[in-house]
Order: C-alpha cells, then structure tokens, then sequence
C-alpha cells in the first residue's frame, strides 16, 4: 500500500502544471516589498521573524490563513516564487531556481539581520528550506517542513536515484516549456486540483493558482525539485524540524503516512512528526484550525 500511495504521489509531483498554463501575458500584481533575482518577499508585523515558503506553483496566498494571526507576535516574511501568482519570471527562465532562491533567502536573513528564524516551507518550499539549512547551519533556527521528502524519488522506490528519475522529469520539464502561451485545459486542472486537496473550496483555489504560474517557471522548477537528493546531507542538518504531514481514511492512511515520512526523516538528528488527518497534500487549506494550532506551536509566542 505505501508504494501504491507512494507512486500515486509522484503522478501528482510530476503532473503539477503540466497542463496548468497561463498564456503569455501575466496580470499586473501589488509591488512587493522586497523583489529580489528568484524571489519577492512580503514582511508583516512585530517580534521573532518567521519565513513562509510556498511549494511548486504556489503563490504566497497560500499561507493567508495563518499570516495575519502570527503577524500579531512575529516579524512575518512571506515568499512568493517569481513566475508564480502571476508575477513575472525575471531570473526564473533560467535554470537554478532552488539554488537561487536559496541565496535570495540567505541575502534576506541577512539584510534583515535576522539570523535564526523560523521557516515554514510547503512541499518544494520545504525542500528549499532544507537546502537553506544545509547551505547556512546559522540562518534557520528551526524548520517546519509541510508535506515534504528530502528526495521525491523515493516515492517510486526506496533505492531510487536521482539517474532513475532525470529521464521522466526531463521530458516533463520540456513538455511543459514547449506548452507555454497555450491553452489550459480546464478538466485537467480540476483532476489535478482533486489529488492535491481534500476540500471542494481548496480545490478552487489550487486549480486557480496553478493555472497562474508561468509554466516555463513550473517546469524548471519541477525538474529541479525531482531531481535534488538531500538524504545524504539529513544526518548533518542539525536544526529542529517539525515535519508535518496529511492523511485520509480513504487514503494514504495514517499508518501508511507514518510510514512514509518517518522513514524519509528517520537519520535527521533532531526532528518531531505532527499529522493532521481528514486532509490531502495542501493541508493548511483542507484542515485550516488543525495546520494553524501547528504553526502556532512551532513559532511560539
């Protein structure tokens, strides 16, 4: 059952805005108040700063059902990936966007001088924000990682290699760069909103989000998140996580989800596992009281 649930979820990961385009033109957005080569950052409130990192094709609305509560205690530092939530691409159209967002999260702590925050990160925002505390040990203080693996391949086998998956994530990456500008099929979307999230009212967004991300900017990122392997640098990141994942009665149960993401972190020296059930990959919208009383556990006061 764990490889059942484990192959389906990498249909998911490698169908993530394939069909999803938008066209050419991208709609005019609010400016950011920090725009950076890979990334734009929005900062709310006062106190100990909290990073939020949305995964693939995701736009920094993501996290609005927990912003405005942590924004009464925290220094809030939301990220949006350019080329997603409609924004322009900028240096997205080259390759290297995880290491690129990586570096703009580095020059961010930096600036801001806030050294030792906490990061939030769904799904490629929580690949990210391991790669983060890979790269530079002192930036994060703790890391709450959101339905993530340190290596997606494992979802087709325990021993898959970064070689096994190049070749399927490559002809993905390609197909979904040659199909920008045209246009997106809407019962795709929905199919695609359907195995991402649990709930009728998530699912319309999530269909809506992926359909605004720059699809040459999905597509990079998607082969980059597929084939990036930290399971060799887990015994080394010594910085808390709390890992938190979803699960269904109707699938992938909690045994099975158990299974999955305590195996995947089984070597991280310092990590603590938080389930939230009734819920598919985008928890936060599925459960939102259930994902905010874990953030709030995790941030503190």
């Amino acid at each position: 059952m764990i490889r059942y649930f484990g192959l389906r979820l990498a249909a998911t990961a490698l169908t993530l805005g394939v069909v999803l385009q938008p066209a050419p033109s991208h709609a005019a957005t609010p400016a950011p108040a920090m725009q950076m080569a890979r990334i734009s950052v929005v900062a709310s409130g006062k106190g100990s700063p909290v990073i939020l990192i949305p995964g693939l094709s995701s736009p920094r609305a993501v996290w609005d059902g927990v912003v405005p509560e942590l924004a009464r205690r925290h220094r809030v530092y939301v990220v949006q990936v350019n080329g997603f939530g409609g924004d322009a691409p900028g240096a997205n159209l080259t390759p290297g966007i995880l290491d690129g967002i990586v570096a703009d999260l580095h020059t961010l702590i930096a600036k801001e001088r806030i050294a030792g925050a906490a990061v939030i990160g769904h799904s490629m925002g929580g690949l990210a924000a391991l790669m983060l505390a890979r790269a530079h040990p002192a930036d994060a203080g703790k890391l709450m990682i959101v339905d993530s693996l340190p290596f997606i391949g494992t979802l087709y086998a325990p021993g898959a290699t970064v070689a096994m998956v190049e070749p399927q994530a490559k002809a993905m990456r390609d197909a979904q760069l040659a199909s920008y500008g045209k246009p997106a099929s809407d019962a795709t979307a929905t199919a695609t909103a359907n195995r991402l999230a649990a709930k009728p009212a998530s699912r319309a967004l999530v269909e809506r989000w992926f359909k605004a991300a720059d699809p040459r900017v999905s597509g990079q990122a998607m082969y980059e998140d597929l084939t990036t392997d930290l399971r060799p640098a887990m015994k080394q990141i010594a910085t808390p996580i709390t890992m938190v994942y979803p699960w269904s009665p109707t699938g992938p149960t909690k045994a099975q989800a158990d299974a999955l993401y305590k195996t995947a972190y089984a070597e991280t020296p310092h990590v603590t596992f938080v389930d939230i059930g009734d819920a598919a990959h985008f928890v936060m919208l599925d459960q939102p009281e259930a994902f905010a009383r874990a953030v709030d556990a995790f941030a503190g006061r």
